[in-house]
């Protein structure tokens, strides 16, 4: 039985630190997303950072990704800069890859 244990254990901490890590990616391309709006409406520096970082945290108001789009489809119309939710999907599939990327590197 113990065998047995051991192994679901191990499935257990398996699971968790893919859903870490699965965390990790979503934040990082929510960050990148975030800058390449900053981009859009002119930001650069610090402006652009703190930017990122309310597009990241405003993941956190609904499960899935449609409060992210929202808020970059509103600011980006906000700043004269008008997107449509497919071209800022476009662009977060492209940036998934380079979150990955980022994230791996600092994990390993």
């Amino acid at each position: 039985m113990t065998t047995f244990n051991e192994r679901e254990r191990a499935f257990e901490q398996k699971f968790e630190h893919d859903q870490e890590i699965q965390f990790k990616v979503n934040a990082r391309r929510n960050k990148l997303l975030g800058l390449w709006a900053a981009g859009l409406m002119g930001k650069t520096g610090a402006d652009a950072e703190a930017y990122a970082k309310d597009v990241v945290m405003s993941d956190f108001e609904k499960p899935g990704d449609s409060d992210v789009m929202a808020k970059l489809v509103k600011d980006l119309a906000a700043a004269g800069k008008p997107t449509e939710e497919h071209t800022i999907r476009k662009q977060s599939e492209r940036l998934v890859e380079d979150a990955k990327k980022q994230v791996m590197t600092e994990t390993h």
